[in-house]
């Protein structure tokens, strides 16, 4: 039995794809679950990462601290420099930090995405004070840097693939966007709030930090294009949002994808099905933020015939059928991949793939595991079709 139906595509989710499936309805299949979570949602008291300290951090409490995951104690020097396991992850790590922007990414994209459903000003009111107080009131905001993220003891203090942290808060700027024009909001708090992501975009492509993770080479690379495009769109900076698609034209897609559509850098890792699955989904979030009615990106081809097209191609038939994967599996979490993947809806709508709306509608959307949550930025679909 095929599991995509003929719906109606609402009217306010009118994208660069809504000509191509104007039967696939977003709005009627995520109403339920928005929703119930804004209901969830809606009591939750602000909470930032100034409530989480950590004496471990060398910043103060407005700094975002988090430690590398791989990292764990050298059993043979207890108290020197920490040692890398690759993909197993140490949970006595700080994660506070990281779990209190996660939930604000949730809470954002959950109440502006029942929002752009209902039109109802309550959700909006409710989203307002997690927004104020992450980014505006003085006692209580994030500074708009990453200087000490990913850290390791014993060896940094803060690395530049800390950035891929903030994935998380590209649904929250989706969210902004989202209820800019709101009669519950107040211009001057929404330019606050967009000076604070002006900022920090700017310390994204001009600290040494930012540029390492630019040119990292793997998903960390991708997911750094990926935040710079969002959060240029939410700012208005049109020069940001070239230099990125040319970016994935001409150095991401073509260096990072073998010619059948597979990621080598992923698949060397001990996870390389979470790795791949991961890179392509951050991949297809670029093409679907950066793409528009003139040029879609998911068909774009580098000269060798590289495209996020072949990428779909090659990894879906393992995401719908894990137990084929001709690769290791993942030292941790293989039973929990996949779920209902973003490149799967991106690439479905934009391609005119009814096989990959068909799979994403088919895979789990209750998202229970905290590391499943976190490679996960893109969890309200809805809002990256908000135009």
């Amino acid at each position: 039995m095929k599991l995509f139906t003929p719906l109606y595509l609402g009217l306010f989710l009118i994208s660069c794809w809504g000509e191509k499936h104007q039967n696939f309805d977003l709005i009627s299949i995520e109403k339920e679950r928005v929703l119930a979570l804004a209901s969830h949602f809606k009591n939750v008291k602000p909470v930032t990462l100034t409530s989480f300290i950590c004496e471990r951090s060398a910043g103060n409490k407005h700094d975002f601290y988090s430690e590398g995951d791989y990292w764990w104690p050298d059993p043979e020097n207890p108290n020197g420099p920490y040692i890398r396991k690759d993909g197993l992850s140490n949970p006595n790590n700080f994660t506070a930090h990281r779990e209190s922007m996660i939930q604000l990414s949730q809470i954002s994209g959950t109440l502006a995405s029942a929002y752009i459903i209902t039109n109802n000003e309550d959700y909006v009111e409710q989203l307002m004070p997690h927004l104020k107080a992450w980014f505006i009131n003085n006692d209580t905001k994030m500074y708009p840097s990453l200087k000490y993220a990913q850290a390791i003891k014993g060896v940094v203090t803060g690395r530049g693939i800390g950035i891929i942290d903030t994935v998380h808060l590209m649904e929250v700027a989706l969210a902004v966007k989202a209820i800019e024009k709101s009669k519950s909001v107040s211009k001057q708090d929404i330019l606050k709030i967009k000076d604070w992501f002006k900022e920090y975009l700017n310390w994204l492509i001009t600290d040494d930090f930012g540029k390492t993770e630019r040119d990292n080479g793997n998903n960390h690379s991708v997911c750094w294009a990926m935040q710079v495009a969002v959060f240029a769109k939410l700012v208005g900076n049109q020069e940001l949002l070239n230099v990125t698609k040319e970016f994935y034209k001409n150095t991401l897609l073509p260096n990072q994808m073998d010619f059948n559509g597979s990621f080598p850098l992923e698949l060397a890792r001990t996870k390389p099905y979470g790795y791949s699955i991961f890179n392509l989904d951050a991949m297809a979030t670029l093409c679907q933020i950066l793409s528009t009615n003139s040029e879609n990106l998911f068909e774009f081809k580098t000269k060798e015939d590289k495209s996020l097209a072949l990428g779909l191609k090659f990894l879906v038939p393992y995401i719908k059928n894990k137990k084929d994967w001709p690769y290791k599996k993942d030292i941790m979490y293989w039973d929990e991949w996949p779920v209902r993947q973003p490149s799967l809806l991106f690439g479905g709508l934009a391609l005119n793939n009814e096989e990959y709306l068909n799979t994403w509608m088919s895979l789990k959307y209750e998202l229970t595991n905290k590391e499943i949550i976190r490679n996960m930025p893109v969890k309200y679909p809805i809002l990256w079709f908000n135009n």
